[in-house]
């Protein structure tokens, strides 16, 4: 047990309510156990105050989609720092992906994981069940047990389902068990060798494009297929300007339907590849400038519900390749409120349409009883410095892996302090 916790003098921004006032929290035993909005709050004798200078109060980050080397790839990232670089950048709660050796297609290795998550990481960790056997898109694995062994979704990770009849058939058994079903949309065949998107740009470096219609042509297949499954679908990260008309038009028929983006292809686009800069390459590719706005637009208007890091850890070795020859993804834990903050500054978005993208919608999608700050809800918190000037560097990252798209870059926010269950497991040094 830890002493309550009163956060005071701060910008209580929730999306889940719609409140952006000046406040006060109260957190006892883990969960927060009073909210005062523009009045007073009683606080017990015992209680830590922290006074937060009009800093807002936020609830934790939720990512959706996170790799993590354990177990099997211990030198890429751990469960450890992949929680410590969770919550040094207001993630208390994501999705570990089952892309791992083993893969997580078995009960036994989700027990396992959220048992040595609860040991190791700072932030929560939810282990993915794979939706089939080893993510080789053959068998399909038992929905039931991994559900009942504490998976919080389906998902093949970084491989898409090839198969529209295996498809379906795992649909309807997701559908069965009330599970999210959530899968990357990408035609094998049209991604081919490609590496970056496909136009002028892919022409002029010489290398080998991926059409839209990589994205596109499994999207409208999945979409159709979920409706009639009668799934709840989450298409993974999409990342055209098509992609978004798909999802608005299936969301107007089918109410089971949302869709991720990442940060990556939210605030960056195939220009910053520039000379063959492999930190850049990622799947799905970085798009044209049309289709990052049309992303911004389709978050706005809530066509898109969550943004992601995709956090990739990738070793230096398979980075510093020719770009064609190199591994797709980037870290982005520690970024991914801090970049996402750019359309803020840039007035693309309003910041409670943002952090809805990342706090509640994913909780809600996932069935968590986090992502909101009201009376009962488990006081996973952050304080943030929305202005607070800083440069990513190498030297600053907690991950074990440093290969950001976000080498170098000038952000202005940041988290202060991030509180998991009642307790600071993060607090900037100054």
């Amino acid at each position: 047990m830890t002493r309550p916790l009163l956060i005071e003098n701060a910008r209580v921004v929730d999306p889940a309510s719609g409140t952006d006032q000046m406040g006060a929290v109260l957190v006892e035993d883990g969960r927060i156990s009073d909210l005062a909005l523009g009045g007073p709050v009683g606080v017990p004798d015992d209680a830590e105050v922290v006074n937060a200078n009009g800093l807002v109060l936020a609830p934790g980050l939720v990512d959706m989609r996170v790799f993590v080397g354990e177990p099997g790839k211990e030198y890429r990232e751990t469960l450890a720092s992949a929680g410590a670089a969770a919550v040094a950048g207001g993630v208390t709660s994501f999705v570990m992906m089952p892309d791992t050796t083993p893969v997580v297609d078995d009960g036994a290795l989700v027990d396992f994981l959220i048992r040595r998550a609860e040991a190791q990481s700072p932030a929560r960790i939810l282990p993915a069940a794979a939706i089939t056997k080893g993510l080789a898109g053959k068998e399909m694995t038992e929905f039931g047990l991994l559900k009942e062994a504490g998976a919080v979704c389906l998902t093949d990770g970084a491989q898409s389902i090839q198969s529209s009849a295996l498809l379906r058939t795992a649909m309807s058994y997701a559908a069965n068990f009330d599970m999210a079903f959530v899968h990357q949309a990408a035609d094998a065949a049209l991604v081919g060798d490609g590496v970056m998107n496909e136009g002028f740009f892919a022409t002029i470096l010489g290398l080998k494009g991926i059409p839209r219609e990589a994205e596109t042509i499994p999207l409208a297949r999945d979409l159709q297929l979920a409706a009639l499954a009668k799934v709840r679908y989450h298409a993974a990260q999409i990342s055209t300007a098509v992609s978004v008309e798909l999802v608005q038009a299936a969301k107007a028929r089918n109410g089971r339907i949302t869709a991720g983006a990442s940060i990556n292809n939210l605030c960056l686009n195939e220009n910053d590849i520039g000379r063959y800069r492999t930190y850049f390459k990622l799947n799905p590719p970085l798009r044209g400038e049309d289709d990052r706005r049309a992303l911004v637009d389709g978050l706005r208007a809530g066509v898109i519900d969550t943004i992601h890091s995709d956090h990739d850890p990738q070793d230096t070795e398979v980075k510093r390749q020719p770009f064609a020859e190199a591994s797709n993804g980037a870290i982005g834990l520690e970024t991914l409120l801090s970049a996402a903050l750019r359309m803020v500054h840039a007035e693309e978005i309003d910041l409670l349409t943002l952090l809805r993208a990342m706090t509640i919608r994913p909780a809600q999608i996932l069935g968590l009883a986090s992502g909101r700050i009201a009376r009962g809800a488990p006081a996973d918190l952050i304080l943030i410095d929305l202005d607070y000037p800083w440069q990513v560097t190498e030297a600053s990252l907690r991950s074990k892996s440093r290969n950001t798209s976000f080498e170098g870059a000038r952000l202005a926010g940041k988290v202060m302090r991030t509180i998991v269950g009642g307790k600071t497991v993060y607090q900037l040094a100054e």
